[in-house]
């Protein structure tokens, strides 16, 4: 007889079915699994022999032959614990219950505990998809799985609650369904702790209102670092369908914090510059996500820019058009959504002192070139803005009066990103960094001054059609943030002179 029991795996954010089918036999005692496991799943029998033996019921001296099917695809980690006690325990008629609209996740401790694993959030989602009625899961991982509506969840401590669950003695109760999108913004780190850089919190909203890639530039103690890391501040509330995905993500990567069904606020990542090109994209056997794809839907922050190894930089540019990474391996090829904003931050020079207007560069001409070309042509491009942060006056450090605080700046920030949702609800855009080629005349009409205006940049500045094209899209958000359906000059000036730093830095050099 065979006994067969569902649960599901994960393969990136895709998940599949998985049959745990067990056969008895007479023979010497082994116990034998096969379809592919990894070494995480094979340790899996001496945890269910003492799992079965501590909870009380008898493990089989005999011949023992577990498949997870379908057998041709790697199945890894220790999710796997719970379905095949299960099936071990049905075929060897130590249990009888019907588990046909029924899946099992979970890794067992020697005792017959269960904890949580990863991954939780899709495969929930995929068991829902697929029809599954009922999903047993650690407790821990309740809160999490609790999210995806229409299926039973249940949240099982240990063995012995569950078979007596199943066996009809005490019934368990079904999770809550449990989805809460709304925000929470810590108030630390506020723009009202912001002493002067208008000009640098000015771009920085229009950055947050419309998706797009900031680069700071300026010496070592203007605020740099300060006013990136209130970035998240004033970044546009996540809708449920992104905090979803951002959760997912997280949930796979087993980086989701402990008690937390959706994570609702924007990602904020800032990894050191010594990380590695896989530490960026993603990499692995079976490839995990790298920062990019943990920064969807927020903020990927690079301190240093220069500082960062050349092919870790370059590694950005795909995914800054695509809004996606794909990794390829022996085990298959995997694409992790990346839909990011981009903020970076460097030093003019590599002492920091080119531009200051009181301490004098040392850096020689050679120098300051070498540091700068670190920094692709072609990445910088793919960069909308260019801030130069100077160093703040004392006049300004000094003033007592309130800056605008982020609570302020996040509203005008909702309200224009409210203005983009409702513009590009037929697209798959949703900010106006992401506008398609084909949509970008449409939605981004010119005045003719306006036009006259961009032409003369144009030929001027030398601009590439991506220049050409991202100064459209600044110019579109600086547009709804002040609340005009079309593009008048003046937003064509503002957006114009956040391209003008790269001539400044790099055209001498």
């Amino acid at each position: 007889m065979v006994s067969k029991i569902k649960s599901i795996g994960l393969f990136g954010l895709d998940a599949f079915m998985v049959d745990v089918e067990t056969s008895i036999e007479s023979g010497l005692p082994v116990f034998d699994i096969v379809g592919l496991p990894d070494t995480a799943v094979k340790e899996s029998r001496n945890r269910i022999r003492s799992a079965i033996k501590n909870c009380g019921f008898i493990f089989p001296l005999k011949k023992i032959t577990t498949n997870l099917a379908p057998a041709n695809i790697k199945k890894e980690g220790s999710m796997y614990d719970l379905p095949l006690l299960i099936s071990l325990l049905k075929n060897s008629n130590q249990l009888t219950c019907n588990t046909d609209n029924s899946a099992f996740l979970g890794e067992l401790s020697l005792s017959g505990e269960l904890r949580p694993v990863k991954g939780v959030l899709p495969m929930a989602f995929y068991a829902k998809k697929v029809g599954i009625k009922n999903l047993y899961i650690p407790a821990q991982n309740a809160i999490e799985g609790a999210v995806v509506e229409g299926i039973n969840i249940y949240a099982v401590q240990n063995i012995n609650s569950l078979i007596s669950h199943l066996t009809g003695k005490s019934p368990l109760l079904a999770a809550p369904s449990n989805i809460n999108i709304n925000p929470y913004h810590c108030d630390i780190l506020d723009f009202a702790q912001v002493k002067g850089q208008e000009q640098a919190k000015r771009a920085l909203e229009i950055a947050a209102a419309g998706g797009h890639n900031i680069m700071l530039i300026g010496p070592p103690g203007s605020g740099k670092s300060m006013l990136a890391k209130r970035l998240p501040s004033i970044l546009p509330d996540m809708t449920k369908e992104e905090a979803i995905e951002v959760t997912k993500i997280y949930s796979i990567a087993g980086l989701l914090p402990v008690n937390t069904a959706l994570i609702v606020d924007r990602p904020f990542r800032a990894p050191h510059h010594t990380i590695s090109s896989v530490g960026l994209s993603g990499g692995g056997s079976i490839p995990r996500p790298g920062e990019i794809s943990l920064a969807h839907n927020g903020v990927l922050f690079l301190d240093e820019l220069p500082e960062f190894a050349r092919s870790s930089m370059e590694t950005l540019r795909q995914p800054l058009e695509d809004g996606c990474v794909t990794i390829s391996r022996i085990h298959g090829t995997l694409t992790y959504p990346c839909s990011i904003m981009l903020v970076t931050a460097m030093n003019p020079c590599p002492c920091g002192c080119f531009g200051h207007p009181t301490k004098q560069c040392k850096c020689s001409k050679s120098a300051i070139s070498k540091y700068r070309s670190k920094i692709s042509g072609p990445l910088l491009d793919r960069i909308d803005l260019h801030i130069e942060v100077s160093p703040v006056e004392f006049n300004e450090l000094a003033d007592t009066n309130d800056a605008e605080s982020s609570k302020q700046v996040r509203k005008r920030v909702n309200t224009a990103r409210q203005i983009q949702t409702d513009r590009y609800k037929k697209t798959s855009a949703v900010c106006n960094a992401q506008i398609g080629p084909s949509d970008l005349r449409k939605h981004c009409i010119l005045s003719q001054n306006a036009k006259n205006l961009l032409e003369k940049a144009f030929d001027n500045l030398s601009l590439s059609a991506r220049a050409y094209d991202r100064i459209l899209k600044v110019s579109r958000t600086i547009a709804d943030l002040a609340g005009y359906e079309n593009i008048k000059s003046s937003h064509i000036a503002e957006a114009i002179q956040y391209r003008s730093l790269d001539r400044k830095y790099w055209l001498n050099f």
